[in-house]
């Protein structure tokens, strides 16, 4: 009997869920409508749980996308008879910077190793995975065990880094507490497409992760503002002997003119512009904004202080101490849902210092409680009102009260 259920196991499509007590029906054509239609109709008469095994092909019925799924899975305008894209000149993105000085890293230490979850080309590992194929890894779209695997690769002494968009580390929350930071590894985690995505979707919108990292234990959370800083906050991680995460947007890496940029230090942030009365606590994609903000103020007449707070945990308490002392308004910007956010910790902080005795006005500025639609990340940020003339009018609308 043990023999015969064996076979059955090997040969018999589904057996492991009959045992389990789960109809089972498949494999069955995706793309072939007419028998998905007469299999769907007949698991809907079956008085238990189904399970409809479906396969399907990435690009079917497009040559082009068929050969090169990856290429096709989120594309700009392309040529349908030759599948080229059309491109309007080469952009530099954080995923570009990312991977690259990734492979410089990994090419400098062969202990590093770099983890996907089915998005070696999306994250920017597609480089790393071909010149470095035996420390890449892609796990496929399994984020759980992406972080879980990580915390086995550091304990084995190797320094992973796992790559993966904001939207999706969600689904890993639980790994990221119990086998990362509990056991306080230095897993990296890069955090690409933070924040406002765009066009991806209301599903992909990366606007959660500082509310959902920053209150872990052992967790550090950085937050570059331009490319030259995501390779400096890489470096600095790879110096830690606990978790970080690096989140950065997507899109363009902004011009940065400053010959001048300090080094990473632990909890530290930067001091952009001394101005007076008005400081603008930026984080992230925020500090490129608040620079625009502060060219719209100037010609009102007022002088903002800019500070690039670089770390969302911990948080620079020095530098806040120094705004607190000689600045009467104070607003922080972030790309990232207020509610747990960066501006919230450093409202409390403040509050907490001064006994909500001080004279200073508090302003968070982040987005709303609500899920955020499809569009373009120029219109999104200005609906939502984190761009730089919204931002303009809600500070002149506090401080000219």
């Amino acid at each position: 009997k043990k023999s015969k259920n064996s076979l059955k196991q090997l040969f018999v499509n589904g057996m492991f869920f009959e045992e389990l007590g789960i109809k089972y029906i498949g494999p069955i054509d995706g793309h072939n409508i007419e028998e998905l239609t007469t299999n769907l109709k007949y698991a809907r008469r079956v008085n238990g749980p189904v399970l409809l095994h479906i396969r399907t092909k990435k690009g079917k019925g497009y040559l082009h996308a068929e050969q090169n799924p990856g290429k096709f899975h989120g594309t700009v305008p392309f040529d349908v008879k030759t599948g080229a894209f059309f491109k309007k000149g080469k952009k530099i993105t954080y995923t570009d910077v990312f991977g690259s000085y990734l492979l410089k890293k990994g090419k400098e230490n062969d202990k590093i190793v770099a983890i996907s979850a089915a998005m070696p080309q999306g994250t920017g590992l597609n480089k790393f995975a071909k010149e470095l194929p035996n420390r890449f890894f892609d796990v496929g779209i399994a984020e759980q065990h992406a972080v879980t695997f990580a915390a086995g690769m550091a304990m084995g002494g190797y320094r992973p880094v796992v790559a993966i968009y904001s939207t999706f580390l969600q689904r890993a929350y639980d790994q990221i507490i119990h086998d990362v930071c509990i056991q306080n590894l230095p897993v990296i985690f890069a955090i690409d497409r933070a924040g406002i995505v765009g066009e991806d979707g209301e599903t992909h919108q990366g606007v959660f992760d500082l509310s959902y990292l920053t209150h872990i234990p052992n967790m550090t959370v950085m937050c570059p503002s331009n490319g030259t800083e995501l390779m400096k906050m890489l470096d600095y991680a790879l110096t830690l002997d606990s978790p970080v995460a690096i989140r950065y947007p997507k899109g363009k890496v902004p011009v940065d003119k400053r010959k001048d940029l300090t080094d990473i230090d632990y909890g530290k942030g930067e001091l952009i512009h001394k101005g007076k009365e008005i400081a603008l606590l930026a984080i992230g994609s925020m500090v490129t904004t608040s620079t625009s903000v502060k060219d719209q103020l100037n010609q009102m007449g007022y002088d903002p202080t800019i500070v690039n707070m670089r770390f969302a945990k911990p948080f620079d308490k020095e530098i806040i101490d120094e705004i607190i002392s000689d600045h009467k308004y104070i607003f922080t910007l972030e790309e990232n849902v207020e509610i747990g956010g960066v501006g919230h910790e450093i409202l409390s902080y403040i509050h907490s210092k001064t006994k909500g005795k001080q004279d200073n006005r508090v302003v968070t500025i982040g987005l709303e409680d609500r899920f955020i639609e499809h569009g373009g990340r120029d219109e999104l940020r200005q609906i939502c009102g984190i761009d730089e003339s919204n931002i303009a009018d809600k500070i002149l609308s506090v401080i000219q009260k």
